[in-house]
């Protein structure tokens, strides 16, 4: 039997130029170290455009048993991957997505979610958050401030007395550069292993993009918080991660 992580969702990464595709490659596993991620960009000669047998060469190498996500920089590119697809046997091209999103942001979205465990629905799913509208400043009008406090805010996991089971915890950013990509991924990944709704100042906390867009820099409060009267040992292990500054210096 095939290990869990056998069974992960591969990325591809389809672009009109090599450099493009291998760079958003390596910008991804940086947030998604054991997903296969494999880059289909430029011509078979390393010219500007798209090559079939390049996006289908890279279908067989992301395929690890739990299908493949397809992400597309222009038009064209989409019309090769379509064909790529289209010679597949018929039951493997159940198992390939592409996804209309954006290129960046819904990649590394899919990435993250496939290194979390999610199945092909899932990760194609976070690809195309990518498409949502997000708040530039979402925590004012959530009524969650952003400002700099003492650390004696870091309070153990409480219930709310206005919302009946509800638990929450606020702790401050230690880290230089607060929820930037890399440790709001750790973030993510850690919140995604919890079976239990998180909130991070309002928002969605296995949500990349959405925790990014929230703008926390050091010395932000981060208010988590669940419906789930039971979420105390989740809400006390991601406040414990934050807290930890993530390594950073």
């Amino acid at each position: 039997m095939a290990s869990a992580s056998a069974q992960r969702v591969g990325i591809v990464f389809v672009s009109h130029s090599e450099k493009i595709a291998t760079g958003l490659v390596e910008l991804a596993r940086q947030m998604a170290p054991t997903t296969q991620l494999i880059a289909a960009g430029g011509t078979d000669s390393g010219g500007i455009g798209t090559s079939f047998d390049k996006i289908s060469n890279a279908i067989t190498a992301a395929d690890a048993g739990g299908g493949v996500v397809i992400l597309c920089d222009l038009g064209s590119a989409i019309l090769t991957a379509e064909t790529a697809r289209d010679f597949l046997d018929e039951a493997a091209q159940l198992e390939v997505r592409i996804v209309d999103a954006p290129l960046v942001e819904g990649g590394v979205a899919a990435a993250v979610a496939a290194e979390t465990g999610g199945g092909l629905n899932a990760v194609a799913a976070a690809a195309r958050t990518a498409l949502q509208p997000l708040s530039p400043n979402p925590s004012p009008a959530g009524g969650h401030d952003t400002t700099t406090r003492t650390p004696r805010d870091d309070t153990p996991p409480h219930t709310d007395s206005a919302d009946s089971g509800a638990i929450s915890r606020t702790v401050i950013l230690t880290n230089r550069e607060g929820l930037h990509a890399r440790p709001a991924a750790q973030f993510v990944n850690l919140a995604s292993t919890f079976p239990v709704p998180i909130t991070v100042n309002g928002t969605d906390a296995r949500s990349l993009l959405s925790i990014m867009s929230l703008g926390l820099a050091k010395g932000s409060t981060v208010r988590l918080a669940s419906t789930d009267p039971t979420a105390g040992p989740a809400i006390t292990a991601l406040a414990d991660l934050l807290k930890s500054g993530f390594g950073e210096a």
